[in-house]
């Protein structure tokens, strides 16, 4: 049977354990560490998504040769990036990151929104397209929803933070 007392000193060795290994970075590391690992902006997510969403568009026009089926793309995306981007600007606001809890209500109040406006935006298709083709709008949807990744991707800096790790251990 374990005793309390031997609970209690290892949590306190597993304590001093962490204490020991974490060190307090200088005003000039935290100022290197910021500069290495830059945080990217949700406006150049946004900006690759709808560039790439271009690009298919024109591309996908030119192959079956229907415009129609390029403009239903675009709108697909501008159902996806429109809410986002009103999204971001929501929760960028002063009034929602002010404390934890406003915080998290801005972040659900928006999120309604942009759902919201994504069904709208949705319902609107076949009054704003006077013709639309339903599957390329819903692949533009997609395609806008599913390349954030390669937006990450590209704006990732470019530093040699791995080789400075394995260096120091």
């Amino acid at each position: 049977m374990v005793s309390p007392d031997s609970v209690s000193s290892s949590a306190d060795k597993s304590t001093q354990t962490h204490d020991e290994e974490f060190q307090a970075l200088t005003a000039q590391e935290a100022k290197a560490w910021r500069e290495r690992h830059t945080s990217l902006s949700v406006w150049w997510v946004l900006g690759v998504q709808l560039a790439l969403s271009a690009v298919v568009a024109i591309l996908s026009s030119w192959f079956w040769r229907d415009i129609l089926i390029g403009i239903s793309l675009i709108y697909g995306a501008f159902a996806v990036v429109i809410p986002a981007a009103l999204f971001a600007r929501g929760l960028t606001s002063s009034a929602a990151s002010s404390n934890a809890i406003a915080a998290a209500v801005s972040f659900a109040v928006w999120q309604g929104i942009k759902l919201v406006l994504t069904v709208l935006l949705l319902a609107l298709a076949p009054r704003v397209l006077n013709e639309i083709s339903w599957p390329a709008l819903l692949a533009g949807m997609l395609l806008t929803m599913k390349v954030y990744w390669l937006a990450l991707a590209w704006g990732r800096p470019k530093t040699s933070d791995t080789s400075e790790l394995i260096l120091k251990s």
